[in-house]
Protein backbone atom coordinates (compact mmCIF):
# COMPACT_ATOMS: atom_id res chain seq x y z
CA UNK A 1 0.00 0.00 0.00
CA UNK A 2 1.82 3.31 -1.01
CA UNK A 3 1.20 6.38 1.12
CA UNK A 4 -0.71 8.34 -1.26
CA UNK A 5 -3.29 6.56 -2.79
CA UNK A 6 -6.66 6.76 -4.34
CA UNK A 7 -10.35 6.79 -2.54
CA UNK A 8 -14.25 7.13 -2.23
CA UNK A 9 -14.64 10.98 -3.34
CA UNK A 10 -17.54 12.34 -2.56
CA UNK A 11 -18.80 15.69 -4.27
CA UNK A 12 -22.93 17.63 -4.02
CA UNK A 13 -24.75 17.02 -6.76
CA UNK A 14 -26.73 19.44 -8.14
CA UNK A 15 -25.27 22.29 -5.69
CA UNK A 16 -24.32 26.06 -6.95
CA UNK A 17 -19.96 25.07 -6.73
CA UNK A 18 -19.41 28.61 -6.27
CA UNK A 19 -21.64 28.51 -2.66
CA UNK A 20 -20.55 25.45 -2.02
CA UNK A 21 -16.90 25.95 -2.39
CA UNK A 22 -14.76 27.65 0.55
CA UNK A 23 -11.73 28.99 1.13
CA UNK A 24 -9.60 27.07 4.16
CA UNK A 25 -10.40 28.10 7.81
CA UNK A 26 -6.90 29.38 9.12
CA UNK A 27 -7.24 32.23 6.74
CA UNK A 28 -8.35 35.79 6.81
CA UNK A 29 -8.52 35.17 11.16
CA UNK A 30 -8.29 38.70 11.48
CA UNK A 31 -10.70 40.11 9.17
CA UNK A 32 -14.09 38.51 10.19
CA UNK A 33 -15.75 40.70 7.33
CA UNK A 34 -14.52 37.75 4.82
CA UNK A 35 -16.35 35.28 5.94
CA UNK A 36 -19.40 37.71 7.05
CA UNK A 37 -19.42 38.48 3.23
CA UNK A 38 -19.16 34.42 2.38
CA UNK A 39 -22.44 33.78 4.56
CA UNK A 40 -23.87 36.40 3.09
CA UNK A 41 -23.50 34.81 -0.36
CA UNK A 42 -24.31 31.38 0.52
CA UNK A 43 -27.07 32.30 1.67
CA UNK A 44 -29.48 28.94 2.57
CA UNK A 45 -27.80 26.89 -0.51
CA UNK A 46 -25.69 23.71 0.38
CA UNK A 47 -22.28 24.84 0.95
CA UNK A 48 -18.93 23.37 2.88
CA UNK A 49 -18.97 26.57 5.03
CA UNK A 50 -21.78 25.10 7.29
CA UNK A 51 -19.17 22.03 7.74
CA UNK A 52 -16.14 23.77 8.71
CA UNK A 53 -15.23 25.93 11.41
CA UNK A 54 -13.52 29.51 10.45
CA UNK A 55 -11.10 30.22 13.24
CA UNK A 56 -12.03 33.75 13.26
CA UNK A 57 -15.31 32.53 15.17
CA UNK A 58 -13.09 30.24 17.79
CA UNK A 59 -13.42 32.73 20.65
CA UNK A 60 -17.35 31.95 20.27
CA UNK A 61 -19.83 29.27 21.29
CA UNK A 62 -17.52 26.35 20.27
CA UNK A 63 -20.05 23.36 21.59
CA UNK A 64 -22.66 25.27 19.90
CA UNK A 65 -20.55 25.36 16.58
CA UNK A 66 -19.47 22.34 16.62
CA UNK A 67 -22.68 20.69 16.92
CA UNK A 68 -24.27 22.44 14.38
CA UNK A 69 -21.33 21.49 11.95
CA UNK A 70 -21.73 17.49 12.65
CA UNK A 71 -25.51 17.75 12.33
CA UNK A 72 -25.07 19.29 8.81
CA UNK A 73 -22.71 16.49 7.79
CA UNK A 74 -25.03 14.17 9.10
CA UNK A 75 -28.19 15.96 7.11
CA UNK A 76 -26.11 16.06 3.91
CA UNK A 77 -25.73 12.59 4.01
CA UNK A 78 -29.05 11.58 4.79
CA UNK A 79 -30.47 13.46 1.96
CA UNK A 80 -28.46 11.76 -0.42
CA UNK A 81 -26.62 15.40 -1.26
CA UNK A 82 -23.38 13.92 -2.44
CA UNK A 83 -22.42 11.86 -5.06
CA UNK A 84 -19.41 8.78 -4.32
CA UNK A 85 -16.78 8.20 -6.95
CA UNK A 86 -14.87 5.08 -5.26
CA UNK A 87 -11.44 4.32 -5.90
CA UNK A 88 -10.88 7.44 -7.81
CA UNK A 89 -8.49 10.64 -7.81
CA UNK A 90 -9.58 14.07 -8.79
CA UNK A 91 -7.16 15.81 -11.06
CA UNK A 92 -7.22 19.48 -10.15
CA UNK A 93 -6.28 22.61 -12.10
CA UNK A 94 -6.20 26.19 -10.13
CA UNK A 95 -6.18 29.09 -11.96
CA UNK A 96 -4.78 31.97 -9.36
CA UNK A 97 -5.34 35.42 -9.90
CA UNK A 98 -2.68 36.05 -11.91
CA UNK A 99 -3.22 33.81 -14.59
CA UNK A 100 -1.11 31.25 -13.37
CA UNK A 101 -2.41 27.50 -13.08
CA UNK A 102 -1.11 24.67 -10.50
CA UNK A 103 -1.65 21.78 -10.82
CA UNK A 104 -3.10 18.66 -8.48
CA UNK A 105 -4.33 15.20 -7.62
CA UNK A 106 -6.46 14.55 -4.75
CA UNK A 107 -6.73 11.63 -3.03
CA UNK A 108 -5.52 10.13 0.16
CA UNK A 109 -2.55 9.00 2.47
CA UNK A 110 -2.33 6.27 4.83
CA UNK A 111 -1.92 8.22 8.09
CA UNK A 112 0.63 5.09 9.23
CA UNK A 113 2.83 6.87 6.90
CA UNK A 114 2.88 10.01 8.42
CA UNK A 115 4.51 11.51 11.85
CA UNK A 116 4.88 15.22 12.72
CA UNK A 117 6.99 15.21 14.60
CA UNK A 118 10.11 16.72 14.90
CA UNK A 119 12.65 13.88 14.47
CA UNK A 120 10.00 11.88 12.66
CA UNK A 121 11.98 9.54 9.65
CA UNK A 122 8.63 8.72 8.16
CA UNK A 123 7.38 9.10 4.16
CA UNK A 124 5.22 11.91 4.73
CA UNK A 125 6.56 14.47 6.97
CA UNK A 126 5.52 17.56 8.39
CA UNK A 127 7.47 20.79 7.17
CA UNK A 128 7.27 23.00 9.79
CA UNK A 129 6.86 22.98 13.18
CA UNK A 130 3.38 21.90 14.82
CA UNK A 131 1.86 23.56 17.75
CA UNK A 132 0.18 20.96 19.90
CA UNK A 133 -1.83 23.21 21.77
CA UNK A 134 -3.78 23.67 18.47
CA UNK A 135 -4.72 20.30 17.88
CA UNK A 136 -7.51 19.64 20.65
CA UNK A 137 -9.95 22.63 18.99
CA UNK A 138 -9.56 20.72 15.85
CA UNK A 139 -10.19 17.22 17.57
CA UNK A 140 -13.40 18.24 18.76
CA UNK A 141 -14.78 18.65 15.23
CA UNK A 142 -13.27 15.66 13.73
CA UNK A 143 -13.80 13.28 16.50
CA UNK A 144 -17.77 13.20 15.95
CA UNK A 145 -17.77 14.06 12.19
CA UNK A 146 -19.20 11.56 9.76
CA UNK A 147 -17.22 13.79 6.58
CA UNK A 148 -14.17 15.59 6.17
CA UNK A 149 -13.22 18.10 4.11
CA UNK A 150 -10.03 19.04 3.40
CA UNK A 151 -7.61 22.06 2.91
CA UNK A 152 -4.53 20.14 2.76
CA UNK A 153 -1.85 20.45 0.26
CA UNK A 154 1.04 17.90 0.15
CA UNK A 155 4.15 18.05 -2.07
CA UNK A 156 6.19 15.81 -3.95
CA UNK A 157 9.46 17.16 -5.38
CA UNK A 158 9.17 16.22 -8.60
CA UNK A 159 12.21 18.56 -10.39
CA UNK A 160 11.36 16.38 -13.90
CA UNK A 161 7.80 16.67 -13.95
CA UNK A 162 6.71 13.23 -14.48
CA UNK A 163 3.76 12.46 -12.27
CA UNK A 164 1.04 15.02 -12.15
CA UNK A 165 2.38 17.72 -15.01
CA UNK A 166 1.50 14.71 -17.66
CA UNK A 167 -2.25 14.43 -16.64
CA UNK A 168 -2.80 17.89 -18.17
CA UNK A 169 -2.13 16.41 -21.54
CA UNK A 170 -5.23 13.39 -21.12
CA UNK A 171 -7.31 15.81 -19.77
CA UNK A 172 -9.75 15.94 -22.83
CA UNK A 173 -10.49 12.70 -22.27
CA UNK A 174 -11.48 12.22 -18.84
CA UNK A 175 -14.62 13.25 -17.26
CA UNK A 176 -15.33 16.36 -16.11
CA UNK A 177 -16.67 16.83 -12.24
CA UNK A 178 -16.57 20.55 -12.05
CA UNK A 179 -15.84 24.24 -13.50
CA UNK A 180 -16.42 27.27 -11.64
CA UNK A 181 -15.16 30.31 -10.53
CA UNK A 182 -14.37 30.35 -6.58
CA UNK A 183 -16.20 32.69 -4.88
CA UNK A 184 -14.75 36.25 -3.37
CA UNK A 185 -11.50 36.44 -5.53
CA UNK A 186 -10.64 32.68 -5.39
CA UNK A 187 -9.60 32.57 -8.92
CA UNK A 188 -11.37 29.24 -11.22
CA UNK A 189 -11.36 25.56 -10.73
CA UNK A 190 -11.78 22.45 -13.03
CA UNK A 191 -11.55 19.20 -11.62
CA UNK A 192 -11.91 15.98 -13.71
CA UNK A 193 -12.19 12.24 -12.64
CA UNK A 194 -9.24 9.92 -12.43
CA UNK A 195 -11.12 6.03 -12.06
CA UNK A 196 -10.50 2.85 -13.03
CA UNK A 197 -7.94 2.40 -15.92
CA UNK A 198 -6.78 6.11 -15.38
CA UNK A 199 -7.02 5.55 -11.52
CA UNK A 200 -4.42 2.46 -12.08
CA UNK A 201 -2.32 4.37 -14.46
CA UNK A 202 -1.57 6.84 -12.02
CA UNK A 203 -1.03 4.54 -9.07
CA UNK A 204 2.29 3.32 -11.61
CA UNK A 205 3.61 6.49 -11.93
CA UNK A 206 3.14 6.99 -7.83
CA UNK A 207 4.87 3.94 -7.48
CA UNK A 208 7.52 5.09 -9.86
CA UNK A 209 8.12 8.50 -8.47
CA UNK A 210 8.49 7.39 -4.87
CA UNK A 211 10.94 4.78 -6.00
CA UNK A 212 12.65 7.75 -7.62
CA UNK A 213 12.76 9.36 -4.58
CA UNK A 214 14.14 6.72 -2.12
CA UNK A 215 16.79 6.49 -4.83
CA UNK A 216 17.97 9.28 -4.96
CA UNK A 217 17.98 9.16 -0.95
CA UNK A 218 19.94 6.24 -0.92
CA UNK A 219 17.45 4.30 1.33
CA UNK A 220 14.50 2.04 0.93
CA UNK A 221 11.35 3.18 -0.16
CA UNK A 222 9.91 2.93 3.58
CA UNK A 223 12.49 5.23 5.24
CA UNK A 224 12.63 7.74 2.49
CA UNK A 225 10.77 11.14 3.18
CA UNK A 226 8.35 10.58 -0.71
CA UNK A 227 5.53 13.50 0.73
CA UNK A 228 6.00 17.00 2.75
CA UNK A 229 2.84 18.62 3.93
CA UNK A 230 3.16 22.19 2.60
CA UNK A 231 -0.10 23.56 4.16
CA UNK A 232 -2.73 22.50 6.40
CA UNK A 233 0.03 21.00 8.84
CA UNK A 234 -2.39 21.17 11.71
CA UNK A 235 -5.60 19.62 10.50
CA UNK A 236 -3.70 16.30 9.02
CA UNK A 237 -1.94 16.00 12.82
CA UNK A 238 -5.32 16.40 14.08
CA UNK A 239 -6.62 13.29 12.02
CA UNK A 240 -3.05 11.31 12.89
CA UNK A 241 -4.43 12.23 16.52
CA UNK A 242 -7.69 11.06 15.96
CA UNK A 243 -6.84 8.29 14.30
CA UNK A 244 -4.50 6.77 16.84
CA UNK A 245 -6.71 7.64 19.92
CA UNK A 246 -9.32 4.97 17.66
CA UNK A 247 -6.45 2.33 17.74
CA UNK A 248 -5.97 2.65 21.57
CA UNK A 249 -9.04 2.32 22.06
CA UNK A 250 -9.38 -1.14 20.26
CA UNK A 251 -6.01 -2.54 20.50
CA UNK A 252 -5.01 -5.43 18.31
CA UNK A 253 -7.65 -4.39 15.40
CA UNK A 254 -7.06 -4.57 12.16
CA UNK A 255 -7.03 -1.24 10.65
CA UNK A 256 -6.97 -1.57 7.10
CA UNK A 257 -9.87 -0.87 6.08
CA UNK A 258 -10.48 1.80 8.95
CA UNK A 259 -11.69 5.29 6.82
CA UNK A 260 -9.88 6.84 10.25
CA UNK A 261 -7.00 5.76 8.75
CA UNK A 262 -6.70 8.21 6.14
CA UNK A 263 -6.48 11.69 5.02
CA UNK A 264 -7.64 13.85 2.03
CA UNK A 265 -5.39 15.78 0.35
CA UNK A 266 -4.75 17.61 -2.74
CA UNK A 267 -0.98 16.86 -3.70
CA UNK A 268 1.09 19.07 -5.78
CA UNK A 269 4.64 19.08 -7.38
CA UNK A 270 6.98 21.58 -5.29
CA UNK A 271 8.54 22.44 -8.42
CA UNK A 272 5.49 23.49 -9.77
CA UNK A 273 6.02 27.06 -12.14
CA UNK A 274 2.69 28.29 -10.23
CA UNK A 275 4.08 27.62 -6.57
CA UNK A 276 5.94 30.58 -4.99
CA UNK A 277 7.74 30.09 -1.82
CA UNK A 278 7.48 33.86 -0.15
CA UNK A 279 9.96 34.08 2.60
CA UNK A 280 9.12 35.41 6.17
CA UNK A 281 10.92 37.87 7.53
CA UNK A 282 11.43 38.39 11.82
CA UNK A 283 11.15 41.86 13.86
CA UNK A 284 12.21 41.14 17.63
CA UNK A 285 10.83 43.99 20.29
CA UNK A 286 11.93 44.33 23.35
CA UNK A 287 15.11 43.66 23.06
CA UNK A 288 18.77 45.79 22.82
CA UNK A 289 19.75 45.11 19.44
CA UNK A 290 23.39 45.41 20.31
CA UNK A 291 23.63 42.87 22.74
CA UNK A 292 21.57 40.92 20.23
CA UNK A 293 23.72 41.16 17.31
CA UNK A 294 26.80 39.98 19.76
CA UNK A 295 25.41 37.58 21.14
CA UNK A 296 24.68 35.67 17.56
CA UNK A 297 28.13 35.87 16.66
CA UNK A 298 29.73 32.66 17.65
CA UNK A 299 27.17 31.21 14.87
CA UNK A 300 28.51 33.11 12.32
CA UNK A 301 31.83 32.39 10.16
CA UNK A 302 33.78 34.47 7.25
CA UNK A 303 31.66 32.49 4.69
CA UNK A 304 28.51 32.01 5.81
CA UNK A 305 25.06 32.61 4.51
CA UNK A 306 24.51 36.36 4.56
CA UNK A 307 21.56 37.85 6.73
CA UNK A 308 20.39 41.55 6.73
CA UNK A 309 18.91 43.24 9.89
CA UNK A 310 17.75 46.58 10.36
CA UNK A 311 17.40 48.54 13.07
CA UNK A 312 16.55 52.05 14.05
CA UNK A 313 17.83 53.15 10.58
CA UNK A 314 21.02 51.09 10.75
CA UNK A 315 21.58 48.44 8.88
CA UNK A 316 24.25 45.44 8.72
CA UNK A 317 24.31 41.71 7.72
CA UNK A 318 25.57 38.37 10.18
CA UNK A 319 27.19 35.88 8.25
CA UNK A 320 25.27 32.70 9.35
CA UNK A 321 27.44 28.99 9.61
CA UNK A 322 24.42 26.89 8.66
CA UNK A 323 25.71 23.81 7.70
CA UNK A 324 23.81 22.25 5.12
CA UNK A 325 20.84 23.85 7.29
CA UNK A 326 18.42 26.24 6.21
CA UNK A 327 19.35 29.84 7.48
CA UNK A 328 15.87 30.29 9.06
CA UNK A 329 16.34 27.19 10.49
CA UNK A 330 19.52 28.25 12.59
CA UNK A 331 18.15 31.98 12.99
CA UNK A 332 15.02 30.84 14.58
CA UNK A 333 16.63 28.33 16.90
CA UNK A 334 18.88 31.25 18.23
CA UNK A 335 15.87 33.57 18.68
CA UNK A 336 13.81 31.16 20.54
CA UNK A 337 16.64 29.94 22.87
CA UNK A 338 17.62 33.80 23.15
CA UNK A 339 14.32 35.20 23.97
CA UNK A 340 12.86 32.58 26.23
CA UNK A 341 12.69 34.10 29.37
CA UNK A 342 12.83 37.95 28.31
CA UNK A 343 10.59 40.20 27.81
CA UNK A 344 11.06 40.55 24.29
CA UNK A 345 8.93 39.18 21.83
CA UNK A 346 9.01 38.19 17.95
CA UNK A 347 6.61 38.37 14.86
CA UNK A 348 6.83 37.81 11.43
CA UNK A 349 6.17 39.80 8.63
CA UNK A 350 5.44 39.66 5.03
CA UNK A 351 7.03 42.34 3.16
CA UNK A 352 10.43 44.11 3.46
CA UNK A 353 8.92 47.90 4.09
CA UNK A 354 7.12 46.73 6.46
CA UNK A 355 9.58 45.23 8.54
CA UNK A 356 12.02 48.07 7.99
CA UNK A 357 9.26 50.66 9.59
CA UNK A 358 8.52 48.13 12.67
CA UNK A 359 12.48 47.88 13.16
CA UNK A 360 12.42 51.59 13.70
CA UNK A 361 11.12 51.67 17.05
CA UNK A 362 13.51 51.54 20.36
CA UNK A 363 14.62 48.45 20.82
CA UNK A 364 13.71 46.70 18.00
CA UNK A 365 15.66 44.72 15.47
CA UNK A 366 14.49 42.89 12.17
CA UNK A 367 15.87 40.05 10.01
CA UNK A 368 15.29 40.20 6.43
CA UNK A 369 15.03 36.42 5.44
CA UNK A 370 15.77 34.99 2.02
CA UNK A 371 13.36 33.22 0.09
CA UNK A 372 13.82 29.91 0.40
CA UNK A 373 14.78 27.87 -2.66
CA UNK A 374 12.51 24.79 -3.68
CA UNK A 375 15.26 22.41 -4.07
CA UNK A 376 16.23 23.28 -0.32
CA UNK A 377 12.71 21.87 0.86
CA UNK A 378 13.02 18.43 1.31
CA UNK A 379 16.95 18.22 1.73
CA UNK A 380 16.17 20.70 4.56
CA UNK A 381 13.63 18.71 6.31
CA UNK A 382 15.75 15.34 5.89
CA UNK A 383 18.49 16.64 7.33
CA UNK A 384 17.03 18.82 9.90
CA UNK A 385 13.67 17.65 10.44
CA UNK A 386 10.98 19.86 10.13
CA UNK A 387 11.18 23.49 9.94
CA UNK A 388 10.55 26.59 12.20
CA UNK A 389 6.95 28.27 12.16
CA UNK A 390 6.28 30.22 9.38
CA UNK A 391 9.31 29.63 7.38
CA UNK A 392 7.79 30.42 3.90
CA UNK A 393 4.70 30.99 2.44
CA UNK A 394 2.79 29.29 -0.20
CA UNK A 395 0.88 32.17 -1.77
CA UNK A 396 -1.86 34.89 -0.57
CA UNK A 397 -4.91 34.25 1.24
CA UNK A 398 -7.30 33.61 -1.55
CA UNK A 399 -4.28 30.77 -3.13
CA UNK A 400 -5.15 28.54 -0.76
CA UNK A 401 -6.66 25.42 -1.34
CA UNK A 402 -10.59 25.34 -1.13
CA UNK A 403 -12.98 23.06 0.90
CA UNK A 404 -14.69 21.22 -2.51
CA UNK A 405 -14.51 17.14 -2.48
CA UNK A 406 -15.69 15.61 0.87
CA UNK A 407 -14.78 11.79 2.35
CA UNK A 408 -16.62 9.88 4.77
CA UNK A 409 -14.85 9.08 8.37
CA UNK A 410 -17.44 7.08 9.84
CA UNK A 411 -20.57 5.65 9.60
Amino acid sequence: MHPFQSTSILLPEGADMEKWAVIACDQFTSQPEYWEAAMEKVGNAPSALSMIFPEVWLDGDRAARISAIQKAMADALEQGLFKAYDRAYVYVERTLKNGSVRQGVVGAIDLETYDYRPDAASQIRATEKTVVERIPPRMAIRSGARLELSHVLLLCSDEEKQLIEPLATMKDSLPKLYDFDLMLGGGHITGWLLAGADAEAFDHAVASYEQRMADAQGCGRDKALLYAVGDGNHSLATAKECYEAQKKAAPGANTASWPARFAMVELGNVYSDALQFEPIHRIIKGVSPDALLEALQPLCAENGTAIQWVAGGRHGTVSLDCNGKLPVAVLQDFLDQYLAGTAGEIDYIHGEAALEQLANADNAIGFLLPGMKKEELFPGIVKGGVLPRKTFSMGHAEEKRYYLEARCIQA
